[in-house]
């Protein structure tokens, strides 16, 4: 490499360290350029005295990820000439690991691609191999729900999370809330299976001292501890008709009202709900509010049953024997 080439590729190394996520710098031939204090601090250091191409480093592959099998977003890129996006399984430090992999393509100023920057978001609570984490699966289904939660953890919008039971709803909503903004702030859940219709509004919104018999205190609820962060509805399908339109109300204008309280309160968070219901059918059948159907609607992620992902059992079975 001569001083030139070597002299832009420290400025562009520089320029990684812009972006909060781990960044590499790539050649369109594949060979790591580059690499931030991010991508050094959850990967580790690639030593810069010979060279690495990343489908190397990453996956421990001798050719690009796309004539091994897998989706490659550097070909991809190369190919459209935008950023490209996919879930890979990376080696890691710590084993196998899904990553949310970006990749950005770079053009000189006669418009030919010569970097990508490639950035790689682990995905939490989430693991290829036997580990201490929660999600475990490499199956095409597994990854493909994985990829969804990915792509939306990093917005705001409402996800709906469908499945069974036992599917890992509850997990599949920490991860989203975990690779969010939002993940310094809490993640507040409710269950809503079993609950009167006093006890639910009274959890959601809180209630104030002698609101009703036993009402010894002010309790703050559930929309009020969730402030900042990611409230978590789950089986969303067993909530009452009469606190539907509570709930949407709560949704449209962000406001609400502790039982036996006249004052208006606001909450700023982040929407999940979970349930193993079809509310679709619900709605055309007049159990559920067709309105509240589609504020909560936003990003539906449906969660695969084991039946769909039997490549994964032996792994699971390993994580269960391991705890």
């Amino acid at each position: 490499m001569n001083l030139i080439a070597s002299d832009s590729n420290s400025a562009m190394s520089a320029m990684l360290e812009a972006y909060d996520s781990p960044a590499i710098l790539v050649s369109s031939s594949y060979e790591i350029l580059a690499s931030n204090q991010n991508y050094k601090d959850a990967f580790g250091e690639i030593d810069s005295a010979n060279s690495h191409h990343c489908f190397e480093i990453s996956h421990g592959y001798t050719v690009p990820c796309d004539q091994a099998g897998e989706d490659c977003p550097l070909s991809a890129a190369k190919a459209s000439g935008r950023k490209e996006r996919v879930l890979h399984i990376h080696q890691t430090p710590r084993g196998k690991e899904h990553v949310d992999v970006e990749m950005v393509p770079i053009h000189n100023s006669e418009g030919e691609l010569s970097y990508f920057v490639e950035l790689l978001r682990p995905v939490p609570l989430a693991s290829g191999v036997v580990t201490d984490q929660e999600m475990v699966g490499e199956s095409e289904v597994f990854n493909n729900m994985l990829s969804k939660v990915a792509r939306v953890a990093a917005t705001d919008a409402a996800v709906l999370l469908l499945g069974e039971s036992g599917t890992g709803k509850e997990i599949a909503a920490k991860a989203v809330h975990m690779a969010s903004n939002r993940k310094e702030k809490p993640l507040v859940t409710l269950e809503c299976a079993g609950l009167t219709e006093s006890l639910f509004e009274s959890e959601l919104f809180g209630h104030v001292k002698g609101a009703f018999t036993g009402a010894q205190f002010n309790k703050k609820g559930l929309v009020d501890l969730a402030n900042g962060g990611t409230l978590f509805l789950d089986e969303l399908g067993d909530i009452p008709h009469s606190i539907q339109v509570k709930l949407l109300r709560l949704l449209e204008t962000g406001t609400f009202r502790p039982v036996g309280s006249a004052e208006v309160h606001s909450s700023d968070f982040r929407l999940i709900c979970a349930t193993h219901m079809n509310l679709r059918q619900m709605v055309e059948s007049g159990e559920f509010r067709k309105d509240l159907y589609y504020r909560i609607n936003v990003f539906p992620i449906k969660l695969p049953s084991l039946s769909q992902r039997r490549s994964d059992i032996p792994l699971i079975e390993k994580a269960c024997l391991a705890n």
